[in-house]
């Protein structure tokens, strides 16, 4: 049997050595060729090899963004069935799917030169105090088609705006808290292994907060906010930002109590 592939999840690293072979490699569409490079075609157990693979490696670094993509790729096809389900139920949703934004540089810099109180402002300085780019999230590889590898690089690439919606920060309590958030809308895998992965590297402290605090108020809002994957942000960019909170039920993370802020 042939074995030994490297599956690349970026276009500059290999994510690590799995012993099998590929079945096939599905080169994307024009229209579709704003999600770069060669999606992989996987088996249940190459699917299951990449997934284990990427679990253990993103929860030795979690920074490891490519790691993170893949591990919900592989284990959230159902959950990606289901959004995909709901935005084609859904007429902003459906403007989505048929239109395919991207969020990169080209298509939201204009965001920059919106009045303050804008939504699209606040992305901005959420991104540029941080010195974000919205070019840097990895490309997807391991979903089967085109509809589905959409739906997920725009749960993907819409996760900025949901912290700057929600006012969390990037920290490893903010991230955990987004994920909350997300597992509710969408019930990804990746969501939910993301928070035990990230709150097993807690301080003491730091677990006492996230979970007095932070998590309590994470699932209240992932309930009561509206689909955030049927939301055509860029559409908004222009609004006020607490009007399309009070308009789309989104409540802004409570800051943290004393001694915690202090």
């Amino acid at each position: 049997m042939e074995c030994f592939l490297e599956v690349v999840v970026s276009s500059k690293i290999a994510l690590y050595f799995v012993g099998f072979k590929a079945t096939q490699y599905i080169r994307p569409a024009k229209k579709f060729a704003m999600i770069e490079g060669a999606r992989v075609r996987l088996n249940g157990w190459q699917r299951a090899a990449v997934a284990l693979g990427s679990a253990v490696g993103a929860l030795l670094d979690p920074r490891r963004a490519d790691l993170i993509a893949a591990l919900g790729e592989t284990t959230g096809r159902a959950a990606f069935h289901r959004v995909l389900e709901r935005m084609k139920r859904s007429p902003e949703g459906r403007a989505i799917l048929m239109e395919r934004p991207r969020v990169i540089s080209s298509e939201v810099g204009h965001a920059w030169d919106l009045p303050p109180n804008t939504f699209g402002a606040a992305y901005a300085r959420f991104m540029g105090s941080r010195n974000f780019s919205p070019d840097d999230r990895p490309p997807v590889r391991f979903m089967e088609t085109e509809e589905l590898a959409y739906v997920a690089m725009r749960a993907r690439e819409v996760h900025d705006f949901c912290h700057t919606l929600f006012d969390l920060p990037t920290n490893l309590i903010g991230e955990s808290a987004l994920k909350v958030i997300e597992f509710e809308q969408m019930l990804l895998p990746m969501c939910f292994m993301s928070v035990i992965g990230g709150s097993a590297r807690f301080s003491e402290r730091q677990r006492r907060l996230f979970y007095q605090h932070y998590f309590p108020w994470a699932l209240k809002a992932g309930m009561q906010c509206t689909d955030l994957m049927c939301i055509y942000y860029e559409r908004h960019f222009h609004e006020n930002l607490e009007d399309i909170r009070q308009k789309w039920g989104i409540i802004p993370a409570p800051p943290p109590p004393r001694p915690y802020g202090a």
